[in-house]
This record gives structure tokens, sequence and C-alpha cells, in this order.
């Protein structure tokens, strides 16, 4: 899905930035991607780490300045225990806006990629764990965060839709920061979308198979269907959206909740 970002927003911006830790991925894609003419910076960078980060900032700063950021990077339960899932998907969320907020001018825009796991596992929240979420730059924030949800937390799908909880909830507050300096921050909350991350989860939960013949139109969603909400919340279409999340699911959870 950053893929399919990246590709979409070649053209509305002078220069596109591909981030990831994977060197020779990167490597690929900004082969691919520069060979339609585009300008095309790539950093290799692991979202957890604030100093790399800072690197990536002074870059972007260096480009002209901050116009779009759609961040997809995450970890999915089938990938790795419950901290890293925090740590890349909250805390590393939680790392890029605050890195980037100093560039922001106004018409800058960032949307975060959520899911729809947050609706699921966590339909009515949690006063004590929200207030834990609220602060993923804490110093012992994966401590704190395990105290609060007690043995749950072994659960990597339950660590999952927890931590995109916090994403949800982290760009509601980032949009009221970033909108003193004009900018614009929401979040993305795709449901089963067909690429190979979503495959390998649904190969390993087989009630995701059931969510999927349960919503509206009965099918997985594909990348550009979840790319083109994010093309729309970072254009200039969007000025008066901030602060929100958006479902992309198909209709699953509208279905789940009728169920």
């Amino acid at each position: 899905m950053g893929r399919s970002c990246a590709d979409a927003l070649v053209g509305t911006v002078d220069a596109v930035v591909l981030v990831d830790r994977d060197a020779d991925l990167l490597a690929t894609a900004g082969h691919e991607l520069a060979a339609t003419g585009a300008n095309i910076e790539i950093f290799v960078a692991d979202v957890t780490d604030r100093v790399r980060l800072s690197e990536l900032a002074t870059l972007v700063d260096g480009l002209g300045g901050l116009r779009s950021v759609a961040h997809a990077a995450g970890i999915s339960p089938t990938m790795a225990d419950w901290r890293p899932i925090f740590a890349v998907d909250l805390v590393g969320s939680a790392l890029v806006l605050d890195v980037l907020a100093p560039l922001v001018i106004p018409g800058s825009a960032a949307v975060c990629f959520a899911s729809m796991a947050s609706q699921i596992v966590v339909p009515h929240g949690d006063a004590a764990v929200d207030a834990v979420l609220d602060d993923p730059l804490h110093p012992d924030f994966l401590e704190r965060i395990a105290d609060a949800l007690g043995e749950r937390i072994v659960d990597t799908g339950v660590a999952y839709g927890w931590a995109k909880r916090g994403v949800q909830r982290l760009t509601r507050r980032e949009a009221v920061r970033w909108g003193r300096s004009g900018g614009r921050v929401c979040s993305v909350s795709p449901g089963v979308i067909d690429t190979p991350q979503g495959q390998q989860e649904a190969a390993a939960q087989p009630a995701m198979a059931a969510l999927v013949e349960m919503s509206p139109v009965q099918r997985m969603g594909r990348a550009d269907e979840v790319t083109s909400v994010v093309t729309f919340l970072l254009s200039d279409q969007a000025t008066f959206v901030t602060g929100t999340d958006i479902l992309v699911d198909g209709g699953a959870c509208a279905a789940l909740r009728l169920d």
C-alpha cells in the first residue's frame, strides 16, 4: 500500500522521498519511479530510530519543504510479537509526526495507516489503556502498555488492534498541533486488503475470510482503493478534513455491528 501511495503521489509534488528499512526494496522502487521522470529520493530508515528520522526531516527540508506524508509502515499480527507491533505501528507513527512537525507549513498534510482491527478488537475502549496509548513517546511506554493490558497483550491480534487505536488517537492530537502551522493530519483504517501482507494475515486467521464474506462488497480490497482515499486526504480537495479516521473496509465493520 505504501508503494501504491508513492506511485500516486508522483506528479503531485516536486520530489517524492521513499522511506523503508529495506535498502534493496528502496533501490528497486526508486529506480522504477525515477524511470517515469520523477524526482525520487530514497532514504533507508527504521521508523523507531529518532536520530535517523531527524536526518530524514533535514533531507525533506532541503528539498523545499513538507507537502504530503503517506505513512504506511507497520507490523501485522503474524509478523512479530506485541513489542515490535507497538514499537513500529504506534511509537514509529508518533516519531514520524513528531520529527516532521517543525517542517509543517500551510498546505502540509499527513495520513497515517491505522486498521479496521481497532474497531473489532476495541469496540468500546478503556480509559486506563487509552491514557497510556496517548503517551507513546514516554521512555517506558512498552512497559506501561504491558501493565495496562495485562495478559491480553501477548495475543498479537489484540496488541495490533490496540496499537492501531493508538494511531487513530495520535492523529487526532497531531491534527491539533499541525493545525497551528496550517497542516492537516488524518488516518485511514484499511480492512482486508489483497496485498502480500493481507494475504498472509488472511491465511493465518480464518475469521478474516468470514469478515470478507459478510461485508457488503464480499471481496478483499485492493491497494489502489486505499490509495485513492489517501491521495484525496492529502490533496487540496480535502482542506477541511483533518483529525479524523476514514474506514476503508468494504463495509465489513458495518456488517459486523449488525450481526
